[in-house]
This record gives C-alpha cells, sequence and structure tokens, in this order.
C-alpha cells in the first residue's frame, strides 16, 4: 500500500540562544522532505525583541497570551497550503499559544512535541536552588511567580503563568496530540489532568544517520571517512560545567580512586570551570583531563574511545543526545538512576544507573563498568532498534495518522 504523502506544517519559535530544539525541528523537516512529503515552516525568533520599540515591549505580555498575527499567519497558510497536519515545537515567546486555535479553526490536528516541562513548570525544568522542585504541579502555578522561576523575573513569570492558566481554562491542551521523549517526559505530562492519555506518544528524538554506523562496531564512518578505533581506559563527561550535572561529584569519586582510576576525559566549558581545575591541581590529581570546549566531531571520536559515557546529573534532563550519540557508536552509559537519562539506560545491559548526589555509586558503577567489558553489542543492538532514523520515522508516521481533533 502506497504511503500518503502529506503537507506539514512545522512551526517553531527559536531561542535567543541556539539549542537542541532547532536542531531537532532541522533533522525532522529534512527526514520528512526525503521520504517525500511536503514540508512548510513557520518560525519567529525572540531575537526579534532586541528591536522592539518601547510600545512594542509593553505590549508583549499579551501577545504572550494570545499572538493575533500569528493567528492569521497560521491560518492563512493552512488554507494556502492544504495543510494536513501542524506540528509545533515551541510556542515561547512570539508565536504563543494562538497556533493552536488556528490550527483546529480549520480543522486540522495539531502534534506537540514537549521539549521540557514548561506546561507544569513555568522554569520548564522543574529544577530551583539546586534542587528538583515540582511544587508548581503539586500545589499551583502560583509557587513559580513566588520564586521569580522564568529568567528570575516575578514580572515575565506572571506573565507565563497567566498564559499557562487561561489556556488551561480554555480546555486547548486536552485538544492537542502530544510527542513525548521518553516514558518520563509523558509520565510528567500527563499530571495535567486534562490532557488524555490516547493522545500522547512517545518518540524519542535520533541520531542523524551521516552521523552513526552501526554495521560493525570495530569500523565507524564518520566525517566520509573510515576509520578504525581502540577502547582506551578512560571515560567521557561531555556537557557543561555545572552544579546541576554532577560534576562536583566526578571530581571527588575521581579523586577517591586514586591513580588506580581509569582516566576521565571532561569536555565542555561552564561556570565551574575554573572550580575544576583548581581541585584536581590542590589534590594532585593525575586522571583528569580537562578538555575545554570541543567540536562535535572531536567529541564523537572520544566517544568511540572511551569504555564509557558518563552523566551524573542532578536534575530531570530533557532527552540527553548525548546518551543516544554515545549508544550509536557502541559505548555504554553511566547516568543517574532518575529523570530522562533513567529512561535510556537499562541497568548492566548498556550501561549502569547511579544514585544521586551519590559519589560512591559513581565508583561502583566505574568498577562494574570495567568488570563487564562486553556491552557494546547490546548497545548497539537497543540503538538499532530504537533509535535510527528509519526507526523514528516509522514512529512519527504512525503518531500523524493517529492525530485526533
Amino acid at each position: 500500500m502506497t504511503e500518503k504523502k502529506l503537507n506539514i506544517l512545522i512551526v517553531h519559535n527559536y531561542y535567543q540562544i541556539p539549542g537542541g530544539e532547532d536542531t531537532v525541528v532541522a533533522n525532522e523537516k529534512h527526514m520528512l522532505e526525503k521520504n517525500g512529503h511536503t514540508v512548510h515552516l513557520y518560525t519567529r525568533t525572540n531575537k526579534e525583541l532586541n528591536h522592539f520599540s518601547v510600545v512594542q515591549r509593553l505590549a508583549l505580555p499579551f501577545k504572550f497570551i494570545f499572538n493575533l498575527e500569528t493567528y492569521k499567519d497560521i491560518s492563512g497558510i493552512i488554507k494556502d497550503k492544504n495543510i494536513d497536519i501542524v506540528h509545533v515545537h515551541n510556542t515561547l515567546m512570539m508565536i504563543s499559544p494562538s497556533v493552536y486555535y488556528a490550527a483546529l479553526q480549520n480543522k486540522v490536528p495539531v502534534v506537540q512535541t514537549v521539549h521540557n516541562f514548561r506546561l507544569l513548570c513555568p522554569g520548564a525544568a522543574f529544577y530551583r536552588d539546586g534542587n528538583i522542585c515540582e511544587d508548581c504541579a503539586a500545589k499551583g502555578l502560583g509557587c513559580a511567580i513566588r520564586h521569580r522561576c522564568y529568567r528570575n523575573s516575578r514580572f515575565q513569570t506572571l506573565a507565563c503563568v497567566i498564559s499557562t492558566w487561561i489556556h488551561r481554562m480554555l480546555g486547548i491542551y486536552g485538544k492537542l496530540n502530544y510527542i513525548c521523549l521518553t516514558e518520563f517526559n509523558k509520565e510528567k505530562l500527563l499530571q495535567l489532568k486534562q490532557i488524555k492519555k490516547d493522545r500522547v506518544y512517545v518518540k524519542p528524538n535520533f541520531v542523524v544517520e551521516q552521523d552513526a554506523d552501526v554495521k560493525d562496531r570495530k569500523d565507524f564512518v564518520f566525517a566520509g571517512r573510515t576509520e578504525s578505533y581502540h577502547k582506551k581506559n578512560q571515560i567521557l563527561y561531555a556537557g557543561r560545567i555545572e552544579e546541576l550535572k554532577g560534576v562536583r561529584l566526578l571530581l571527588k569519586a575521581w579523586k577517591d580512586m586514586g591513580d588506580g582510576a581509569p582516566v576521565l576525559v571532561m569536555c565542555g566549558i561552564g561556570s565551574l570551570y575554573d572550580y575544576c581545575m583548581e581541585y584536581i591541581k590542590e589534590n594532585k590529581i593525575k586522571k583528569i583531563a580537562m578538555m575545554g570546549l570541543l567540536s562535535n566531531s572531536q567529541i564523537k571520536n572520544l566517544m568511540k574511545e572511551s569504555k564509557a559515557v558518563i552523566l551524573p546529573t542532578q536534575w530531570y534532563e530533557g532527552f540527553p543526545m548525548t546518551i543516544v550519540e554515545a549508544f550509536s557508536v557502541g559505548t555504554p552509559v553511566i547516568c543517574s538512576d532518575f529523570g530522562n537519562c533513567a529512561s535510556l539506560v537499562i541497568d548492566g545491559v548498556n550501561g549502569y544507573k547511579i544514585e544521586t548526589n551519590n559519589s560512591e555509586g559513581i565508583k561502583e558503577a566505574v568498577k562494574m563498568l570495567l568488570q563487564n567489558d562486553g556491552m557494546e553489542d547490546k548497545v548497539l543492538e537497543i540503538y538499532k532498534g530504537n533509535y535510527t532514523e528509519n526507526i523514528n520515522y516509522g514512529k512519527l508516521m504512525n503518531i500523524y495518522g493517529s492525530a485526533k481533533l
């Protein structure tokens, strides 16, 4: 049976600073077009705010709630292009939830990819003052105003809360179809009672095919060339050097393991970078290498060479692509035992889980990993069954086909 080719409208609001959501939008657009679908892109960027007049800034809180310009634009595109489905990624701040009303008014189903926790937490992360915080989900959105959870501004948080509250009262969130990136995300989203389980699907992000070759774990194609590699006695951390990423725990664990530890290669920059350098020097730690900011290709090669990638994160994370990228080259992952990281790792199969805020757990996981030196085949098997572009395309088409008005 021939697959119906769709007219798809992808809607995305870029943040001021580029992020992972932008990459997902580009990858999915390319994947859909490659499979013969027609994709139209409607985007705005928060950089527009830099050129706003005083009057425009005063009007922003109202457009934050409902942007009439967006409503008209989306309605026009749907009618002109005969759109079959509207796929939304981010609406904050320029687009606003008005996109939902425009699509549904024109009898076109909406699919919303949930990249964060903003429908339940104005700060979007369930994280505050160094700890997991779910107060807004449990006690109401007013908690966020008290703590200035959106951009550390009580006024901007108030605007975010009012917008979310209004659209909850109007019931719009119950009329959308959702793509959650993990089962953990789905569980959290369903705390919003107006959202029904039969409208929520799980589809992880994928690694672009050119960045992964899973035919043989001993030879990988990368950057247009085939290269052989051998696992070195090293473990890789690739991410921001920040408190919420658990970097202090890594330092303590490697200090305690001493000279018998594998080398910890730390890639990235952040507010704790200088602290890390000083800690390593003061404690004479020989087995940590601070690499600073590296290119994606350099990090990918380090993943191939490492016995594991480690993420002792202290918050739920969004969808940590570092984990899936590690899987794509047969490298297991050591991660915290909660949140989205834990959703991706099967303990003892494609990695190990560690208790949050526990450096002893890191030491034990490293020890078990070094004793179990044959995980690559299983890691790749799980990758091929869940995170390739072909698998992802099939899941996305099933979601589009099931999307309700």
